[in-house]
């Protein structure tokens, strides 16, 4: 099948892209001395997450525990749900538990470590670390960490130790930045682990991740592992933030044009609010791409800095379009989009087309999973 005769929208994801982003991946974390836990919260695929996996490590990061059961059924054991979950689910996770999954998951309060041990079922934790985003997570310097501590191991839990996510870096606007962020993260999750030891409490793993703090961290000491997922795929965002090349976004989205109108210089394509998203992670950057760049099948910009400038539910319009650009497009004719955030994109599918640019052709399809449970 070659990429032209894909049903549109339709989610695109180049093969050796994703592998050389993996494998650059893994030597990084290598060579700071720690390992890697992939977050498969963005493609949601099987397949990639055997490409992502680190051979030293083996676990996997996910959203939700409808991800932790479709790996857990797709061959992984080793699964961390790097969120904060609702009581509700934990007899979801007691049970994939029970089913010889290697499932733990996030708490960060003396409530949600009760209700945990209150199900009466012997789970794994990890007290989640605020290092800055302040949306879950106890300061290191919060005398509820031992609490929480203490709650988990007279229930019975099993502590798995401390995590962290730098969410906040995002909002950086340089390098140097980012490297402060990831130092700072670093600092504060150690130190809320050496606070846990010190109170007599065994803490083996110490998990911190984003990619932006992954990929620019300089230091790993007292760090076990590295959780990111974005960087495999890649979008708009990280390239904006310098956490990969844009000639390294692996993930676009094919659309076919429906409407030229010369004489307002606008195009419109299939490809909506629903198919694209309307995360505009880089407005506020120096470099705004509206709802998504536009390429040709090649993933080239080969029309230059031309964009989604709107959406609507399932159209997508390209404004400004320079009168040279209408003599290379056609209707019915098809082009890839590079996302903002390639997670809330990749979201809306339950497929991936998996491409070789090269050659413009489909070599497989993944199949993903979605939804909460």
């Amino acid at each position: 099948m070659q990429i032209h005769t894909v049903p549109t929208p339709a989610a695109l994801i180049e093969i050796d892209k994703l592998r050389d982003n993996c494998d650059q991946m893994l030597e990084h974390v290598h060579a700071l001395g720690s390992r890697l836990r992939p977050h498969m919260k963005t493609l949601k695929s099987i397949e990639a997450a055997r490409l992502a996996v680190d051979p030293r490590h083996g676990g996997i990061a996910v959203a939700t525990l409808n991800e932790a059961r479709h790996f857990f059924e797709g061959g992984f054991k080793d699964i961390c749900c790097a969120v904060c979950l609702a009581p509700e689910k934990f007899e979801m996770a007691a049970r994939l538990a029970e089913a010889g999954a290697q499932l733990s998951f996030f708490v960060d309060s003396v409530a949600l470590a009760k209700a945990v041990v209150a199900l009466g079922a012997r789970l794994s934790l990890w007290i989640e670390i605020d290092c800055g985003e302040h949306r879950t997570g106890v300061e290191a310097d919060d005398p509820a960490l031992l609490e929480i501590a203490g709650v988990l191991r007279e229930g019975g839990q099993t502590l798995m130790g401390v995590a962290t996510h730098a969410g906040h870096s995002y909002a950086c606007r340089s390098i140097e930045d980012i490297r402060s962020v990831a130092e700072r993260e670093r600092l504060l999750a150690v130190r809320a682990a050496n606070r846990l030891r010190g109170g007599g409490f065994s803490i083996p793993h110490v998990s911190v991740g984003s990619t932006p703090t992954t990929v620019h961290a300089v230091c790993a000491d007292g760090v076990t592992e590295f959780r990111a997922g974005v960087y495999m795929a890649g979008d708009l965002v990280q390239s904006v933030l310098g956490s990969l090349d844009l000639n390294r976004v692996a993930f676009s989205v094919l659309a076919s044009i429906i409407s030229m109108q010369r004489e307002r210089h606008q195009i419109v394509v299939d490809a909506g609010g629903l198919a694209l998203s309307k995360d505009r992670g880089t407005m506020a950057t120096a470099h705004d791409y509206g709802y998504g760049l536009v390429t040709d099948l090649g993933g080239q910009a080969a029309f230059g800095d031309l964009i989604i400038a709107d959406v609507h539910q399932e159209h997508g319009e390209i404004r400004n379009v320079p009168t040279h650009v209408f003599d290379q497009m056609e209707i019915g004719g098809k082009v890839r989009i590079l996302p903002n955030h390639v997670c809330m994109t990749a979201a809306m599918y339950d497929r991936l087309h998996v491409v070789n640019t090269a050659t413009q052709s489909v070599v497989d399809i993944w199949q993903k999973t979605n939804g909460w449970s």
